[in-house]
Protein backbone atom coordinates (compact mmCIF):
# COMPACT_ATOMS: atom_id res chain seq x y z
CA UNK A 1 0.00 0.00 0.00
CA UNK A 2 0.62 3.76 -0.67
CA UNK A 3 2.17 5.55 2.94
CA UNK A 4 -0.64 7.54 1.97
CA UNK A 5 -3.27 5.11 1.82
CA UNK A 6 -1.82 3.51 4.95
CA UNK A 7 -2.13 6.91 6.46
CA UNK A 8 -5.85 7.07 5.41
CA UNK A 9 -6.27 3.18 7.15
CA UNK A 10 -5.22 4.11 10.66
CA UNK A 11 -7.17 7.59 10.15
CA UNK A 12 -10.42 5.49 9.41
CA UNK A 13 -9.61 2.91 12.30
CA UNK A 14 -8.61 6.24 15.09
CA UNK A 15 -12.04 7.87 14.14
CA UNK A 16 -14.16 4.75 14.35
CA UNK A 17 -12.34 3.97 17.97
CA UNK A 18 -13.19 7.48 19.22
CA UNK A 19 -16.90 6.95 17.41
CA UNK A 20 -17.57 4.78 20.62
CA UNK A 21 -16.58 7.66 23.20
CA UNK A 22 -18.77 10.09 20.62
CA UNK A 23 -21.80 7.64 21.17
CA UNK A 24 -21.17 7.05 24.91
CA UNK A 25 -21.40 11.39 25.24
CA UNK A 26 -24.15 11.84 22.56
CA UNK A 27 -26.22 9.08 24.94
CA UNK A 28 -25.93 11.43 27.78
CA UNK A 29 -28.09 14.18 25.86
CA UNK A 30 -30.09 11.76 23.22
CA UNK A 31 -32.32 8.56 23.42
CA UNK A 32 -30.25 5.47 21.55
CA UNK A 33 -33.23 5.51 18.91
CA UNK A 34 -32.53 9.43 18.40
CA UNK A 35 -28.93 9.68 18.56
CA UNK A 36 -29.48 6.81 16.11
CA UNK A 37 -31.84 8.80 13.59
CA UNK A 38 -29.45 11.89 13.95
CA UNK A 39 -26.55 9.77 12.93
CA UNK A 40 -28.20 8.24 10.02
CA UNK A 41 -30.16 11.63 9.07
CA UNK A 42 -26.88 13.53 8.97
CA UNK A 43 -24.93 10.88 6.62
CA UNK A 44 -27.63 10.52 4.64
CA UNK A 45 -27.81 14.44 3.21
CA UNK A 46 -25.19 13.48 0.64
CA UNK A 47 -28.67 11.75 -1.26
CA UNK A 48 -29.89 15.36 -2.08
CA UNK A 49 -27.31 15.78 -4.69
CA UNK A 50 -26.55 11.71 -5.23
CA UNK A 51 -28.98 9.69 -7.41
CA UNK A 52 -29.67 5.97 -6.12
CA UNK A 53 -26.91 3.73 -7.21
CA UNK A 54 -28.46 0.76 -8.95
CA UNK A 55 -29.37 -1.67 -6.42
CA UNK A 56 -32.91 -3.07 -6.04
CA UNK A 57 -34.65 -1.30 -2.82
CA UNK A 58 -35.13 -4.75 -1.37
CA UNK A 59 -31.37 -5.34 -1.36
CA UNK A 60 -30.94 -1.77 -0.13
CA UNK A 61 -32.89 -2.18 2.48
CA UNK A 62 -31.80 -4.90 3.64
CA UNK A 63 -28.11 -4.09 3.86
CA UNK A 64 -29.28 -1.12 5.73
CA UNK A 65 -31.50 -3.09 8.54
CA UNK A 66 -28.31 -4.92 8.95
CA UNK A 67 -25.21 -3.44 8.25
CA UNK A 68 -26.44 0.34 9.77
CA UNK A 69 -29.83 -0.07 11.51
CA UNK A 70 -29.46 -2.91 13.60
CA UNK A 71 -26.06 -2.97 14.61
CA UNK A 72 -25.41 0.63 15.58
CA UNK A 73 -29.26 0.66 16.81
CA UNK A 74 -28.39 -2.24 19.25
CA UNK A 75 -24.80 -0.64 20.14
CA UNK A 76 -26.47 2.04 20.93
CA UNK A 77 -29.06 0.52 23.44
CA UNK A 78 -26.37 -1.82 24.99
CA UNK A 79 -23.96 1.55 25.94
CA UNK A 80 -26.83 3.06 27.22
CA UNK A 81 -27.95 0.09 29.67
CA UNK A 82 -24.43 -0.09 30.90
CA UNK A 83 -21.38 -2.35 28.86
CA UNK A 84 -18.23 -0.37 28.76
CA UNK A 85 -17.03 1.70 25.77
CA UNK A 86 -13.92 -0.27 25.53
CA UNK A 87 -15.78 -3.62 25.68
CA UNK A 88 -18.41 -2.77 22.83
CA UNK A 89 -15.71 -2.00 21.00
CA UNK A 90 -14.35 -5.22 20.92
CA UNK A 91 -17.42 -7.12 20.91
CA UNK A 92 -18.11 -5.15 17.59
CA UNK A 93 -15.05 -6.33 16.04
CA UNK A 94 -15.96 -9.83 16.65
CA UNK A 95 -17.96 -9.42 13.51
CA UNK A 96 -14.89 -11.31 12.00
CA UNK A 97 -15.79 -14.80 13.41
CA UNK A 98 -19.34 -14.52 12.36
CA UNK A 99 -18.68 -13.53 9.41
CA UNK A 100 -16.21 -16.01 8.40
CA UNK A 101 -18.70 -18.52 9.81
CA UNK A 102 -22.45 -17.31 8.39
CA UNK A 103 -20.05 -17.19 4.97
CA UNK A 104 -19.24 -21.32 5.05
CA UNK A 105 -23.16 -21.55 5.13
CA UNK A 106 -24.22 -19.61 3.15
CA UNK A 107 -21.69 -19.77 0.68
CA UNK A 108 -19.84 -22.49 0.84
CA UNK A 109 -16.60 -20.92 1.93
CA UNK A 110 -15.10 -23.40 4.22
CA UNK A 111 -12.62 -22.06 6.67
CA UNK A 112 -8.90 -22.43 6.83
CA UNK A 113 -7.31 -24.32 9.33
CA UNK A 114 -5.81 -20.54 10.53
CA UNK A 115 -9.31 -18.84 10.35
CA UNK A 116 -10.59 -22.15 12.45
CA UNK A 117 -7.77 -21.27 14.71
CA UNK A 118 -8.87 -18.06 14.67
CA UNK A 119 -12.59 -18.68 15.15
CA UNK A 120 -11.52 -21.23 18.47
CA UNK A 121 -9.61 -18.28 19.73
CA UNK A 122 -11.99 -15.57 19.53
CA UNK A 123 -15.28 -17.95 20.84
CA UNK A 124 -12.93 -18.62 23.85
CA UNK A 125 -12.03 -14.91 24.83
CA UNK A 126 -15.95 -13.98 23.93
CA UNK A 127 -16.76 -16.80 27.12
CA UNK A 128 -14.17 -15.40 29.05
CA UNK A 129 -16.36 -11.79 28.73
CA UNK A 130 -19.26 -13.89 29.37
CA UNK A 131 -17.92 -15.22 32.98
CA UNK A 132 -17.72 -11.33 34.08
CA UNK A 133 -21.32 -10.43 32.69
CA UNK A 134 -24.23 -9.82 35.58
CA UNK A 135 -21.49 -7.34 37.41
CA UNK A 136 -21.20 -3.75 36.58
CA UNK A 137 -23.90 -3.96 33.36
CA UNK A 138 -26.40 -7.06 33.24
CA UNK A 139 -27.39 -10.36 30.53
CA UNK A 140 -30.03 -8.54 28.90
CA UNK A 141 -27.42 -5.77 27.65
CA UNK A 142 -24.83 -8.27 26.94
CA UNK A 143 -27.41 -9.80 24.91
CA UNK A 144 -28.30 -6.51 23.15
CA UNK A 145 -24.57 -6.29 22.06
CA UNK A 146 -23.86 -9.37 20.24
CA UNK A 147 -26.06 -8.22 18.00
CA UNK A 148 -24.04 -6.03 16.91
CA UNK A 149 -20.92 -8.44 15.48
CA UNK A 150 -24.17 -10.76 13.99
CA UNK A 151 -26.05 -8.01 12.17
CA UNK A 152 -23.02 -6.49 11.15
CA UNK A 153 -22.10 -9.82 9.56
CA UNK A 154 -25.11 -10.37 7.76
CA UNK A 155 -24.28 -6.94 6.28
CA UNK A 156 -21.15 -7.69 5.28
CA UNK A 157 -22.53 -10.71 2.96
CA UNK A 158 -25.64 -8.65 1.44
CA UNK A 159 -23.03 -6.22 0.69
CA UNK A 160 -21.42 -8.44 -2.10
CA UNK A 161 -24.30 -8.27 -3.58
CA UNK A 162 -24.05 -4.77 -4.76
CA UNK A 163 -20.72 -4.96 -6.18
CA UNK A 164 -20.00 -2.20 -8.42
CA UNK A 165 -21.87 -0.17 -6.95
CA UNK A 166 -20.25 4.02 -6.50
CA UNK A 167 -18.94 3.51 -2.63
CA UNK A 168 -19.81 6.76 -1.73
CA UNK A 169 -23.31 6.82 -3.19
CA UNK A 170 -24.34 3.63 -1.84
CA UNK A 171 -23.59 4.25 1.47
CA UNK A 172 -25.92 7.64 1.86
CA UNK A 173 -28.29 6.07 0.15
CA UNK A 174 -27.85 3.16 2.83
CA UNK A 175 -28.12 5.55 5.42
CA UNK A 176 -30.86 7.18 4.39
CA UNK A 177 -32.74 3.74 4.20
CA UNK A 178 -31.69 3.01 8.12
CA UNK A 179 -33.01 6.87 8.70
CA UNK A 180 -36.98 6.60 7.76
CA UNK A 181 -37.23 3.87 9.96
CA UNK A 182 -35.24 5.15 12.36
CA UNK A 183 -37.37 8.58 12.60
CA UNK A 184 -40.23 6.60 12.80
CA UNK A 185 -39.55 4.49 15.49
CA UNK A 186 -37.97 7.26 17.28
CA UNK A 187 -41.65 9.36 17.31
CA UNK A 188 -43.48 6.32 17.93
CA UNK A 189 -41.02 5.35 21.12
CA UNK A 190 -40.07 8.45 22.67
CA UNK A 191 -42.72 10.92 21.36
CA UNK A 192 -42.96 13.62 18.95
CA UNK A 193 -42.97 16.05 21.55
CA UNK A 194 -40.00 14.83 23.78
CA UNK A 195 -38.29 14.55 20.71
CA UNK A 196 -39.00 17.92 19.05
CA UNK A 197 -37.68 19.45 22.93
CA UNK A 198 -34.39 16.67 22.57
CA UNK A 199 -33.60 18.56 18.88
CA UNK A 200 -34.47 22.12 20.19
CA UNK A 201 -32.68 21.54 23.40
CA UNK A 202 -29.45 20.19 21.58
CA UNK A 203 -26.04 21.15 23.46
CA UNK A 204 -23.59 22.23 21.27
CA UNK A 205 -21.21 19.35 22.97
CA UNK A 206 -24.41 16.74 21.23
CA UNK A 207 -24.25 18.74 18.38
CA UNK A 208 -20.78 18.14 17.82
CA UNK A 209 -20.43 14.87 18.78
CA UNK A 210 -23.42 14.10 16.22
CA UNK A 211 -21.56 15.77 13.10
CA UNK A 212 -18.77 13.65 13.93
CA UNK A 213 -21.13 10.39 14.23
CA UNK A 214 -22.54 10.97 11.26
CA UNK A 215 -20.48 13.25 8.75
CA UNK A 216 -17.61 12.01 9.58
CA UNK A 217 -17.44 8.23 11.07
CA UNK A 218 -20.30 7.44 9.12
CA UNK A 219 -20.31 9.10 6.18
CA UNK A 220 -16.69 10.05 5.53
CA UNK A 221 -15.08 6.84 7.05
CA UNK A 222 -17.11 4.30 5.66
CA UNK A 223 -16.33 6.32 2.01
CA UNK A 224 -12.46 6.13 2.63
CA UNK A 225 -12.89 2.34 4.03
CA UNK A 226 -14.78 1.59 0.64
CA UNK A 227 -12.31 3.41 -1.68
CA UNK A 228 -9.71 1.42 -0.01
CA UNK A 229 -11.06 -1.90 -0.29
CA UNK A 230 -11.61 -1.03 -4.01
CA UNK A 231 -7.78 -0.55 -4.79
CA UNK A 232 -6.23 -2.75 -2.57
CA UNK A 233 -6.50 -6.75 -1.75
CA UNK A 234 -9.20 -7.07 1.62
CA UNK A 235 -6.04 -9.09 3.18
CA UNK A 236 -4.08 -5.68 3.10
CA UNK A 237 -6.90 -3.32 4.10
CA UNK A 238 -8.96 -5.31 6.71
CA UNK A 239 -6.44 -5.89 9.29
CA UNK A 240 -6.13 -2.17 10.13
CA UNK A 241 -10.10 -2.46 11.62
CA UNK A 242 -7.76 -4.44 14.79
CA UNK A 243 -6.72 -0.48 15.69
CA UNK A 244 -10.35 0.22 16.51
CA UNK A 245 -10.89 -2.11 19.81
CA UNK A 246 -7.30 -0.84 20.84
CA UNK A 247 -8.37 3.11 20.03
CA UNK A 248 -11.89 2.53 21.63
CA UNK A 249 -10.67 0.82 24.76
CA UNK A 250 -7.76 3.91 25.38
CA UNK A 251 -10.11 6.32 24.71
CA UNK A 252 -12.99 5.00 27.04
CA UNK A 253 -10.19 4.59 29.94
CA UNK A 254 -8.69 8.24 29.37
CA UNK A 255 -12.09 10.44 29.24
CA UNK A 256 -14.51 7.76 31.48
CA UNK A 257 -11.72 5.73 33.51
CA UNK A 258 -13.22 2.72 32.43
CA UNK A 259 -11.20 0.11 34.32
CA UNK A 260 -11.27 -3.56 33.41
CA UNK A 261 -11.13 -6.58 35.53
CA UNK A 262 -8.50 -9.58 34.98
CA UNK A 263 -10.52 -12.04 33.22
CA UNK A 264 -12.49 -9.43 31.10
CA UNK A 265 -9.25 -8.35 30.16
CA UNK A 266 -8.19 -11.32 29.15
CA UNK A 267 -11.40 -12.36 27.08
CA UNK A 268 -11.13 -8.96 25.34
CA UNK A 269 -7.23 -9.29 24.44
CA UNK A 270 -8.16 -12.86 23.38
CA UNK A 271 -10.83 -12.04 20.98
CA UNK A 272 -7.80 -9.01 19.16
CA UNK A 273 -5.92 -12.11 19.18
CA UNK A 274 -8.47 -14.71 17.20
CA UNK A 275 -9.41 -11.85 15.11
CA UNK A 276 -5.90 -11.05 14.24
CA UNK A 277 -5.21 -14.91 13.28
CA UNK A 278 -8.31 -14.76 11.33
CA UNK A 279 -7.77 -11.51 9.51
CA UNK A 280 -4.23 -12.28 8.66
CA UNK A 281 -5.26 -16.26 7.08
CA UNK A 282 -5.56 -16.72 3.43
CA UNK A 283 -8.93 -16.50 1.89
CA UNK A 284 -11.09 -19.62 2.54
CA UNK A 285 -12.29 -22.11 -0.27
CA UNK A 286 -15.20 -22.42 -1.71
CA UNK A 287 -16.62 -25.77 -2.29
CA UNK A 288 -16.75 -27.61 -5.36
CA UNK A 289 -19.94 -27.06 -7.17
CA UNK A 290 -22.17 -30.54 -7.53
CA UNK A 291 -22.97 -31.48 -11.20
Amino acid sequence: MKPADVGIAVMVAVIWGLAFVASRIALDEFSPELMTTLRFAIAALPCLFLRKPGVSWPLLIAISSTLFLGQFLAQAFAIAHGVPVGLSSVIVQSQALFTIAFAALAFGEIPTRSQAIGIAIAALGLLMICGTVGYDFSVAAFAIIMICPISFAIGNLLLRQANGAPMFDLFAWLCLSAAVPLAVLTLITNGPQPTWHALTHMSLTGLVCMLCLGGISTSIAYWLWGRLLRDYPAAQVVPFALLVPFVGSAASSIVFGETFGPLRLAGMVTVIAGIAVMLLSKRPKALPKVA
